[in-house]
């Protein structure tokens, strides 16, 4: 289909945005029975190793006085959603880390997903049981209780899933394989 619109050019105006500060401000928190670091799943289907080697349910509560209730309007129909948070716990990071699982060695940080990150941003794809009010009950947590939400997107599977798509260093390994540490 050729495109019936004339091309517009909306960003030259805005060269140098890229050199700003961005701030967020959190739309509400989770509830989660995770409340260390260490028992905390590093990816939402892996629970060996966690808090009763499954997986565990949680809460995600918007603030109030932003209409949140409307918002989330609708999202009820998807099977899963992604949730962006902050890494609220963490600080500093390095370009080079050990991940907890793989060939050993260092990976690039931006090849992995390790939460310590430059901007502490977190992305989990949880399974949405219901909604009540302000309230989205999730199941498949891998989050910590008291983490800040920036937002809520719904799962959708033409777009947000490729499963023939290359994984880089995590080729072969085991897709539910728990974590290992070296003592």
């Amino acid at each position: 289909m050729k495109r019936k619109k004339p091309v517009q050019d909306h960003t030259s105006e805005h060269k140098d945005v890229h050199l700003q500060t961005v701030s967020f401000r959190p739309i509400g928190v989770v509830h989660s029975p995770y409340t260390e670091r260490f028992g905390t799943p590093r990816q939402p289907p892996i629970t060996e190793q966690v808090l009763g080697d499954q997986t565990q349910a949680g809460v995600i509560e918007l603030h109030r006085g932003h209409n949140f209730e409307q918002a989330l309007r609708d999202l009820d129909g998807f099977e899963r959603i992604w949730v962006l948070f902050v890494f609220h716990l963490n600080s500093g990071w390095n370009p080079m880390v050990r991940p907890p699982r793989g060939p050993g060695g260092k990976q690039g940080l931006f090849a992995t997903r390790a939460p310590h990150r430059p901007n502490p941003i977190g992305l989990s794809c949880l399974q949405l049981d219901r909604i009540d009010g302000r309230k989205v009950y999730v199941r498949g947590i891998d989050i910590l209780d008291q983490t800040p939400v920036l937002d809520i997107k719904p799962y959708v599977p033409y777009a947000d899933a490729f499963p023939d798509a290359r994984a880089g260093w995590l080729t072969g390994l085991r897709q539910h394989e728990a974590d290992h540490y070296d003592p």
